[in-house]
């Protein structure tokens, strides 16, 4: 997002006869690269007419400059999202259902749409507990991955379900289609997850990295993949996923982790298969044990359609 801001100055007598990039620099406080790179894309005139950065200025000339203002990239934009489904809402907390394509909160480098950014526009007011571009959130969900979350709202909730999620007393199912057969078929991943050494974007099991565990069970077994629920004990960034591509099993569609692009192109994937089918807590409020459920988005139903139809 890309705003601009316009100003016109007149050329004082001290600055009579100097390059317009230098005059530039003194008058509005830029850099001389900054100057030379506003009048080279045209937002630089001298009396109504494009200049070059080696023109002289003349005292009482009219210097017109734009200069394009880039928004902060963590900049929370209030924007109603299409696709996301409030599944419960109270005075401490809010349950969403998130579809694929939609990051929790701004980040560097992403600009498409966010679960903050669409509460905001949905008029949801949320606790301020968290850096500014993440308010109110406890959890995360890939930008590829579909499923409940919770945010909360009240800064009591805020500081209940972050301390939950770290004690690890948040029940969080997922359901995954992974390639091929798990052996055994239900079995727990205990393997330390940390940054891949060649690619900033992707994780990996390294021995000097956090701890990760992962619990999974076989729910159907087919012919090209299987059906896993996953219950995740701690909470890395792609920790299923990287956990069951280290298992030789990625997840249906998951490129990124080593899936199989012809099976994915053939159950109309484009994405990972891997939903957060159910979160379950203790209410910040009440106490009481909570569970919140999504079901399967209709591209993740229709792939598991598809292999269930492979013979």
């Amino acid at each position: 997002m890309t705003q601009t801001d316009h100003r016109i100055l007149s050329v004082p007598d001290g600055l009579a006869g100097e390059r317009v990039d230098a005059a530039i620099a003194q008058m509005f406080g830029l850099s001389r690269t900054r100057a030379a790179d506003l009048i080279a894309t045209g937002h630089v005139q001298v009396d109504g007419r494009d200049v070059g950065k080696s023109d002289r200025v003349l005292p009482g000339s009219i210097l017109e400059v734009t200069i394009p203002v880039t928004a902060d990239p963590l900049e929370v934009v209030p924007e109603v999202v299409e696709g996301i489904r409030i599944l419960h809402d109270d005075d401490a907390i809010v349950v969403i259902d998130k579809p694929v394509g939609v990051a929790v909160h701004p980040s560097p480098g992403w600009n498409g749409p966010t679960v903050v950014g669409h509460l905001a526009g949905a008029g949801f007011r949320i606790a301020t507990s968290g850096a500014s571009e993440r308010q109110g959130i406890v959890q995360r969900l890939d930008v590829g991955t579909s499923g409940v979350m919770v945010i909360t709202k009240s800064e009591r909730a805020y500081s209940l379900l972050k301390n939950a999620f770290r004690q690890r007393t948040v029940e969080k199912t997922y359901h995954a289609l992974v390639q091929g057969h798990p052996d055994p078929l239900e079995g727990t991943v205990d393997a330390p997850i940390g940054r891949h050494p060649k690619a900033d974007y992707k994780f990996a099991v390294m021995a000097d990295g956090r701890p990760s565990v992962t619990h999974y069970e076989t729910l159907e077994a087919h012919r090209f993949a299987s059906l896993l629920e996953v219950h995740l004990e701690t909470g890395r960034t792609h920790q299923i996923r990287v956990h069951m591509a280290a298992l030789k099993h990625p997840c249906v569609g998951d490129l990124t982790y080593g899936a199989d692009p012809t099976l994915a192109k053939r159950v109309g994937l484009e994405r990972q298969w891997l939903h957060a089918v159910r979160l379950g807590f203790e209410h910040p409020d009440t106490g009481e044990h909570v569970e919140y459920e999504s079901s399967y988005p209709d591209d993740l139903a229709h792939a598991l359609e598809v292999i269930r139809d492979a013979h």
